[in-house]
């Protein structure tokens, strides 16, 4: 702003009001002396800029609340990764008849095409180099390359996957690597404030924040075991496998997927929680697979219906409704129509919760 402008627009004002009554008159003191007010306001705050101030990082003497402290000592543990594969192309039969081909004079279709995808990843374990993913981000994968934040792309081996909770552990090998502590997902509480970490359509390393929508969801379809955390926090395509962390810089979920028709984030978004995850990755590392325990019972949830024809007046448990001949649960003496309201003294909240316990 060009300060000479102040005394032009008074003079004008000056030459406009002189012939007015005096009422005027002191109107035009009045704008007058405002006119100079501001110049003098415009004037100490040019001259501010011009000795190099710059925005307050304090307000009445405090820090301004940032997540900067807690992101700085944690996004170098969420790794971007990259794959690529091929898969199986299922094609008509009658093109790949040797016969039908030579008939035809029509040339041998490829059974193969390749893949690729982009995903993210949290190294658990800085010792061992353990990164844990989704198990879509890496299926039918060939190679695998995790690229750290400092820029260094990193070959990984595939430690184990399970398509069953859409978990997988990869391999890396590299100095000055960053693990994330893992928190304890059954404390988590609806409305605690969560923030997510991942590779958005490829775009790098993107943080986002929100808040513990819901716990424990489950029959979405997503997985074969879901005990899912939800959360608003923007998750996008190529978020999956990133990091949900709470404001201490812990990990408490794995981000899986979405709920979205239009393919875009519209705050509805699905985490793993640490505690499942935990339990995954320690098979998958041990024996490169998950060896699930088998109770040979079929579940139903503990309704209000059934709890009260049941004399019952806890609402949460699960319901036996068959039992297998000569399964752990027949052999333990488990009946139709029992309620199972705990296991190892852990509380059961449905048939969903018991499945995955």
């Amino acid at each position: 702003m060009n300060v000479g402008l102040i005394p032009f627009i008074s003079n004008e004002l000056t030459n406009s009001i002189a012939s007015q009554t005096r009422d005027a008159m002191v109107t035009h003191r009045l704008v007058r002396a405002n006119f100079r007010h501001a110049a003098l306001i415009l004037m100490l705050a040019l001259s501010a800029l011009d000795s190099g101030a710059a925005l307050p990082q304090s307000s009445d003497g405090q820090e301004l609340p940032s997540l900067a402290p807690m992101l700085e000592k944690i996004t170098s543990a969420v790794v971007n990764i990259a794959t690529e594969g091929h898969v199986e192309i299922r094609s008509n039969p009658l093109l790949n008849d040797p016969f039908f081909q030579r008939f035809f004079n029509a040339p041998a279709q490829p059974r193969q095409r390749k893949t690729q995808s982009l995903g993210s990843g949290v190294i658990i374990d800085a010792k061992r180099g353990l990164v844990v993913t989704n198990n879509h981000v890496i299926a039918n994968a060939d190679q695998i390359t995790v690229k750290l934040r400092d820029g260094r792309n990193l070959k990984a081996e595939l430690v184990g996957s399970d398509p069953d909770t859409d978990v997988a552990v990869v391999k890396i090998s590299g100095e000055r690597l960053t693990a994330v502590p893992l928190a304890d997902s059954d404390n988590l509480r609806v409305g605690d404030y969560v923030v997510a970490i991942g590779n958005p359509f490829g775009l790098g390393q993107t943080v986002t924040s929100g808040i513990i929508s819901a716990l424990a969801r489950s029959g979405l379809g997503i997985t074969g075991y879901e005990n899912l955390i939800q959360t608003d926090a923007s998750i996008n395509p190529g978020n999956s496998g990133g990091a949900l962390v709470n404001l201490r810089g812990e990990l408490v979920g794995i981000n899986t997927a979405i709920y979205s028709q239009s393919g875009g984030n519209i705050g509805i978004g699905f985490a793993i929680p640490t505690n499942m995850v935990r339990q995954v990755t320690d098979q998958l590392v041990d024996y490169g697979e998950v060896r699930r325990g088998f109770l040979g019972a079929q579940l139903q949830d503990l309704d209000p219906d059934l709890a009260s024809a049941f004399g019952m007046t806890t609402r949460k448990g699960a319901v036996l409704v068959n039992i297998l001949d000569r399964s752990p649960a027949h052999e333990a003496g488990l009946l139709p129509g029992d309620v199972v309201t705990a296991v190892n003294d852990k509380v059961v909240a449905n048939a969903a919760d018991l499945r995955n316990q």
